[in-house]
């Protein structure tokens, strides 16, 4: 039987920041398992000898000077070129082995992303840090909540993509935030998604460089900002929800007294549940000509889908 690897161009992503203790057995491993991709290594201002060993190892070693996994993640989506790609982190927590299991919806089925799972294998049991499985847990809860999906892993390093993903994927995030950003433009573009179990091991050596606390604010914010973007219509409606029923509670106790004597004793009372009904009237129309315009961007972006895939017939 024919391996699609040697029918289709495969490029292993790596990106890397002082990974020199696990870089050299990360690209043998990829290499052995796919002698036929081209293995690529962005060394992102590492100090030690990453790249150094990495080019040792028969990796293809460029640089970004960009501080940040979303900035390194950008660079190498617009340089290389492939059919399908395998991004995998460089500190070797994720085994080589697994890689045609992710690479074969991609190539056979269809497939635009297809997502490692470790939070239904061995994370929670191997990684030591509890802070970071709780952020899993939260992180995944969000976005499972409010685009209603059942994604078991939101924020894993390794994933596979089709060519059409990576070409037309839009990178707005300079660090670890990257992962959740793709999860959601997939489920917004409706790209094809899938999710495939891989077990995880942690880092032999050295300490993790996401810091639970400031990466876990910027993975919330981005959530945040996405979830304005990407949903206008449910986020300014709840917000225009929430100014609406506590200009209610203003409002009411002073009808109820006006009723009862026929005076306004509380101007300022009735002025601010005013001001916050017409705030909760202007974030309800907002989220409409918003949500107007993200249903315009969509459509746009299907029609650039379809003449991306006529550029590609069109070389076949």
């Amino acid at each position: 039987m024919t391996n699609p690897i040697q029918q289709q161009r495969v490029a292993v992503l790596i990106p890397c920041f002082n990974e020199a203790p696990s870089i050299g057995a990360v690209v043998a491993d990829f290499k052995k398992v796919l002698p036929e991709a081209t293995v690529y290594v962005y060394d992102n201002n590492s100090t030690d000898d990453t790249a150094q060993i990495a080019t040792e190892a028969g990796a293809v070693v460029r640089k970004e000077t960009r501080q940040g996994k979303g900035n390194v993640v950008r660079r190498m989506f617009r340089e290389v070129d492939a059919d399908c790609y395998l991004m995998v982190d460089g500190d070797g927590t994720y085994p080589a082995e697994a890689a045609m299991t992710l690479l074969q919806p991609v190539m056979e089925n269809g497939a635009d992303m297809v997502i490692g799972d470790r939070l239904s294998t061995t994370y929670f049991k191997e990684n030591k840090r509890p802070l970071h499985n709780s952020g899993n847990k939260l992180v995944r809860g969000l976005i499972n909540r409010l685009w209603h999906v059942n994604i078991h892993d939101i924020m894993t390093g390794y994933r596979a993509f089709s060519r059409k993903f990576v070409k037309l994927f839009p990178v707005m995030s300079e660090g670890f935030e990257i992962e959740t950003e793709m999860t959601i433009h997939a489920l917004d573009k409706r790209f094809v998604i899938e999710e495939k179990p891989i077990e995880y091991s942690d880092r032999k050596e050295g300490e993790s460089k996401l810091n639970t606390v400031s990466d876990g604010f910027k993975i919330l914010r981005i959530i945040f900002s996405l979830f304005k973007n990407y949903r206008p219509l449910l986020f300014f409606g709840i917000l225009a929800a929430v100014l609406i029923a506590i200009s209610l509670i203003l409002f009411i106790p002073v009808l109820v007294e006006y009723f009862k004597i026929g005076l306004v004793p509380r101007f300022p009372t009735l002025i601010t549940a005013g001001f916050l009904a017409i705030a909760g009237l202007l974030s309800f129309f907002t989220g409409l000509c918003l949500d107007t315009i993200g249903s315009n961007n969509r459509k746009n972006f299907e029609l650039s889908l379809i003449a991306f895939e006529n550029e590609k017939h069109n070389e076949i």
